[in-house]
């Protein structure tokens, strides 16, 4: 699988903080459209829970 991580290396040089950047194992950009078992939803909750108070 060809993994193209650079796009999101770009994004979040340019992000403001807050900011983490999260691989997803085993994941595409595409899978996380189609393949909802690989979306880390605990991750995503734990951050915007801390950063959106």
């Amino acid at each position: 699988m060809l993994i193209r991580k650079n796009f999101s290396e770009d994004a979040y040089k340019k992000a403001a903080e807050p900011k983490e950047l999260y691989i997803v194992p085993d994941a595409g950009h595409v899978d996380l459209y189609d393949r909802v078992g690989l979306i880390p939803f605990q991750k995503l909750a734990d951050f915007f829970n801390h950063y959106l108070k």
